[in-house]
């Protein structure tokens, strides 16, 4: 675990009032289905501030799920994309040691210190790949970040492993280097 989130858990109980478990078993009953959902319930209801009402919902959601269990349900009636997703894993995995791989309900967060990409089966035929690219002029391939916002920069389409090439891999490096 990391340093600041032990810290932060460690002082939850000060600052919000109760422990993790606690919180963790009053979402339990309220079973919100969207992440937004506790984070406002946490604030308006209990008065608790914004990144310890996140960290809660969002480790609330992990223990719920398993990495494996949020994955799977990703690609259910999408497999014929699992293996483009697990060739990008391979090669975000050469790109070094200090990589978190995050899943989460609809994607999946590549972080360094910053969420440098963002994996995504957005239809049955095509992943959606985010960038934090900033500066980077957009091209026909590397388009402006769409339905991702401002989590992303610029938003690549992929449908086959064969488009995992050369300059793909460039972009990928380009974010983890930039994510520091």
């Amino acid at each position: 675990m990391e340093p600041a989130l032990k810290t932060m858990i460690d002082n939850m109980p000060e600052k919000t009032g109760k422990s993790l478990d606690e919180w963790k078993k009053i979402l339990k009953e309220k079973s919100f289905a969207k992440h937004s959902e506790g984070v406002k319930y946490l604030k308006t209801e209990h008065g608790v501030t914004h990144g310890f009402a996140n960290t809660i919902v969002t480790l609330s959601k992990e223990e719920n799920s398993s990495s494996d269990d949020l994955v799977e349900t990703q690609y259910r009636g999408k497999e014929n994309l699992f293996p483009i997703y697990q060739s990008l894993l391979e090669y975000v995995d050469t790109l070094g040691k200090d990589i978190t791989i995050t899943p989460k309900k609809g994607s999946v967060s590549i972080i360094r210190k910053k969420q440098f990409m963002l994996i995504k089966p957005a239809t049955k035929t095509r992943i959606d790949l985010g960038f934090k690219l900033k500066d980077k002029p957009t091209t026909e391939r590397l388009e402006n970040s769409g339905p991702f916002g401002t989590m992303c920069t610029h938003r690549v389409k992929i449908s086959e492993k064969s488009e995992i090439d050369k300059e793909l891999k460039e972009w990928i490096s380009e974010a983890y280097d930039k994510s520091v």
